[in-house]
């Protein structure tokens, strides 16, 4: 592609985003989905899932990742937003990196019902057996803090 626009999300906020590092210069988006921080669609993507409102303390914590990165904000239907965003840039297509979230997943196939989505792999900060909890950054980083240490040849 040479004129897509780059979407960021919950997971992949940090510099070495592989879409960022792909394309520097193209602009790049993040949307604060409305329905999840309300509580209206699980973290997880699981319809049986809880549906408990985002906390504060999680979207201060998006917030300020995000003011580390070359983003644009906004708030509401992601796949809506992400397409305005594409029109309003004249891009040809929609680049982000993968990740564990279905919601993502769904995200990116709906995207693709109106212009193509490029989905870079990433490099992940730990491999972990089983599938990463998604639900809650404690549960996630009990188990992966045993990893991290281990791989930097230190005890946590």
């Amino acid at each position: 592609m040479q004129r897509p626009i780059l979407l960021a999300y919950g997971e992949a906020l940090g510099p070495a985003n592989p879409a960022l590092l792909a394309y520097p210069d193209r602009p790049a988006v993040f949307v604060f989905d409305s329905a999840l921080l309300a509580g209206l669609s699980p973290t997880t993507g699981d319809p049986e899932g809880p549906n408990e409102p985002v906390s504060l303390q999680r979207i201060g914590f998006l917030y300020e990742c995000l003011l580390e990165l070359p983003v644009s904000l906004r708030k509401g239907d992601v796949a809506e937003e992400v397409l305005a965003f594409a029109r309003a840039h004249g891009a040809e297509g929609i680049v982000t990196s993968a990740g564990t979230d279905p919601r993502v997943a769904a995200i990116c196939q709906t995207l693709e019902q109106q212009l193509p989505v490029e989905v870079l792999a990433v490099e992940p900060f730990v491999q972990l057996e089983g599938p990463a909890d998604l639900g809650r950054f404690s549960r996630y980083w009990r188990r992966a803090e045993r990893e991290v240490w281990a791989s930097w040849g230190q005890e946590g």
